[in-house]
């Protein structure tokens, strides 16, 4: 169930040219520029670099140059603020370069801290909750609406809509996104039962490592029977119970539970989809028997 981010939306600079939004500048320029003169921004949202990571950018950058321009404003002759590519400008230090090629931007205090909000976003290793935090921020810093971010970062509202429902997720459910234990997909079908059956979704997701098309059904399922369910679930049984639900799932990769009776006695239930199910026991039976 492990999950990429691919990023949101379009680059700065289509991000920063929409009509009525645009960045004021005059005309800007690619230069080589001394990496002395070169400071990250004080507000820059991302704050863990993976050293293993920037080791190998630094190692092409040896061999290549720094490809791409660092983007940064220029605040005074002896000081250049990095707007997008303080990565580049890190690895480009552990190569050992003395200059890099920069692309200056005159932009205001407002814009700059948008563009490194939105450049943040832009990143293809964040995970859900990250982009989730990052477009909060956007618009709790920045006082964009949903409309107006949705035209920041080329996204549908909707979209927009859809990370901001993570925030109000239960933490557990957050960390289980973060860690990538579960997909955004996961997590839309967790958000889609009440709250106080949230949790116990999620564990059950990720202790039956289940499909998002499965927590889907489950949660369909979950939010017709009620509370029910949940204590049913939550329930406390005799550790040879639980053995016996693990020999069990190795024949059956459906949903499978012991309901104990007042009286000492119970049942196994077996859940399946369709008839395609019970040929798919058959034949695992049919395996064990030869």
């Amino acid at each position: 169930m492990n999950t990429k981010n691919k990023g949101l939306g379009r680059g700065l600079g289509a991000i920063f040219e929409l009509e009525g939004q645009s960045a004021k500048h005059t005309a800007s320029n690619i230069e080589e520029l001394e990496l002395s003169l070169i400071v990250p921004n004080p507000k820059q949202p991302r704050t863990h670099f993976d050293e293993e990571a920037l080791e190998e950018l630094a190692d092409s950058i040896r061999s290549l140059g720094v490809i791409q321009p660092i983007t940064v404003k220029k605040e005074s002759d002896t000081r250049y603020i990095i707007i997008s590519g303080e990565r580049r400008w890190r690895a480009s230090q552990l190569a050992g370069l003395k200059t890099v090629p920069v692309y200056i931007r005159e932009v205001d205090d407002q814009n700059l801290h948008e563009m490194a909000l939105v450049e943040n976003i832009q990143r293809q290793d964040l995970n859900a909750i990250e982009v989730a935090l990052s477009l909060q921020r956007l618009i709790d810093e920045c006082n964009l609406t949903q409309d107006s971010l949705s035209a920041r970062v080329g996204k549908k509202r909707s979209t927009i809509a859809n990370y901001m429902r993570l925030l109000k997720l239960p933490l557990e459910v957050q960390s289980a996104i973060r860690d990538e234990y579960i997909s955004m997909g996961h997590a839309k079908a967790i958000a889609s039962v009440p709250e106080s059956m949230q949790v116990a979704l999620l564990k059950k997701t990720i202790k039956k490592n289940l499909s998002v098309r499965q927590v889907e059904e489950l949660a369909r399922k979950w939010s017709e029977q009620g509370s029910k369910v949940v204590t049913t679930e939550d329930e406390e049984y005799p550790e040879s119970y639980g053995k016996l639900v693990e020999q069990l799932e190795k024949f059956f990769s459906q949903d499978i539970s012991i309901k104990k009776g007042k009286k000492g006695g119970g049942k196994i239930v077996i859940e399946f989809a369709d008839d395609r199910d019970i040929e798919s026991f058959l034949k695992k039976f049919e395996q064990v028997q030869k």
